[in-house]
């Protein structure tokens, strides 16, 4: 039984990052508008934003080999290294205008500085490290990365990686010192907390039960209250679904064109963290390396210091799991859920063409311990087995999308799917994710808010001076911008 509630102006479904986002930016844009958000479980910031769900890198393409490709020339590919680089950008001055407005208190709460480097072995890795240290290099956002092959100079950067190394195999690695480790959940609740001083709804433990079309343009959406079993139907003329791996399924029960043949593929990954305090406290960097073949990006191998509620941490991964749940906390049915007439077909596609993901998967299924500890001992050779445990990060779930090449394509990055009308935004897929959510969430306002863009243009290089430029090829504005940055969020 369900009762009808007064209309809305804005409905948010999921409590992560990206909701946070979204309900910020309207609350500073057009603070008149109503905006409920719902949440199934009891806080913020649990599933893909939580600090342990995810890797907290500040994902600007300091480190990660696989945003720069390759040619058969030799040349290196930076376009999409710059791209995320700029999206990060954008996160760093809006969440320095919300520290000068006094909306962040203690940015070191939820981001710090740590080193970013790449770390590769063999001389055809470090002849490509080289070449795309020297393409980026020439670029204003990579003007401070380093790259070294001296042994007394990356003992000093990472002493742990150098210690009790045997190999003769060339070795080089890069260094960057602005990279920074962000903790995505505390950022979330942070931000959350905010929007409900500023008098916005929040409704935890209540369930997106359904969301239909109504003919006057708007959208029903029916919700249960977890606690009291009740359900309530909300209108509203916008809706954002940002709930993680559980978006899929919510964007399907709209019935929009746009739904058709998605299908998703769940990824969970583990993590070793170290627990010997004294090996956390001698290791300061993001190193990555580089994937396997066949492995998803997100499997790029890192040794990672995190920063948890003050405390320094040390992780590496991540290995791949698999579940058929959509979310941590979902059901096993999922995956099964999912599939539908019209998604079948590309479903099954992908899963004839990523024979090779499939075949990497079940490898790392079949991982013991002591071989997660030997992937760890290649950057990092004298790790001991009982320094490190095993823990689950969280669930993505891969788009499978049909596109002009194939039926299905298993796409890696984050998607934005919007109906034709503009009134239901979706967010679906993994990395970089988190990082970029002020850029797309930019992108989710010009596409659903046409009329009002143009007029909020003001308000949003007030707060994000760099909006509508590419700081890559304006230098004097990024290093005006870089400064407010270092001065609010206190990194480098």
């Amino acid at each position: 039984m369900s009762t009808q509630h007064s209309k809305t102006d804005v409905i948010l479904i999921g409590g992560g990052i990206m909701s946070a986002t979204l309900g910020t930016l309207l609350k500073e844009l057009s603070p008149e508008k109503d905006i409920i958000l719902f949440e199934r479980l009891n806080q913020p910031g649990e599933e893909s934003s939580n600090v342990w769900n995810n890797a907290g890198t500040g994902h600007s393409a300091l480190c990660e080999l696989n945003y720069t490709k390759e040619g058969k020339d030799g040349s290196v590919d930076i376009t999409k290294a710059i791209h995320i680089n700029e999206q990060f950008q954008l996160s760093k001055q809006f969440w320095a205008y919300l520290v000068c407005t006094g909306q962040l208190k203690s940015p070191g709460n939820f981001i710090q500085s740590v080193p970013h480097m790449s770390f590769v072995k063999g001389e055809e890795n470090v002849r490509f490290l080289k070449s795309r240290v020297a393409s980026l290099q020439k670029n204003v956002l990579f003007e401070k990365m380093k790259i070294s092959q001296d042994t007394e100079q990356i003992k000093e950067w990472v002493p742990l990686m150098m210690e009790g190394r045997q190999s003769d195999e060339p070795i080089a690695i890069t260094y960057d010192e602005t990279g920074t480790d962000v903790n995505f959940g505390a950022l979330t609740k942070k931000l959350i907390n905010n929007l409900q001083e500023n008098n916005m709804e929040i409704k935890y433990k209540h369930e997106v039960q359904d969301i239909k079309k109504l003919n006057n343009g708007n959208w029903n959406v029916i919700i249960k209250d977890l606690t009291t079993g009740q359900e309530v139907t909300y209108e509203t003329k916008f809706v954002f679904i940002g709930a993680g791996g559980a978006s899929l399924p919510l964007l399907q029960k709209t019935g929009i064109k746009e739904s058709k043949h998605i299908g998703g593929f769940p990824v969970s990954g583990l993590f070793l963290r170290c627990t010997n305090p004294e090996v956390i406290k001698r290791h300061h960097a993001k190193v990555y390396g580089k994937a396997e073949v066949g492995a998803p990006p997100m499997s790029v191998p890192h040794l990672d210091s995190r920063f948890v509620n003050g405390e320094k941490s040390l992780l590496f991964g991540p290995f791949a799991g698999f579940s058929t749940k959509f979310l941590k906390t979902g059901s096993y049915l999922d995956l099964i859920k999912s599939v539908k007439p019209n998604n079948i077909v590309t479903m099954l596609s992908a899963g004839v063409k990523e024979f090779n993901l499939t075949k990497y998967l079940i490898s790392q299924l079949m991982l013991s311990n002591e071989e997660r500890i030997d992937d760890l001992r290649v950057f990092f050779p004298e790790a001991k087995d009982e320094d490190w445990e095993v823990i689950t990060a969280g669930q993505r779930v891969q788009v499978i999308k049909v596109t002009e090449q194939s039926k299905g394509n298993l796409q890696f990055g984050t998607e934005v799917i919007t109906s034709e009308d503009g009134t239901l935004a979706a967010l679906l897929g993994a990395s970089p994710g988190a990082s970029t959510a002020v850029d797309i969430m930019f992108d989710v306002l010009q596409q659903c808010y046409q009329s009002e863009f143009n007029s909020w243009e003001v308000k949003i290089k007030e707060m994000v001076p760099s909006f509508g430029l590419k700081l890559s090829e304006h230098e004097d504005v990024y290093h005006t911008v870089h400064q407010e940055i270092t001065k609010y969020l206190n990194v480098k």
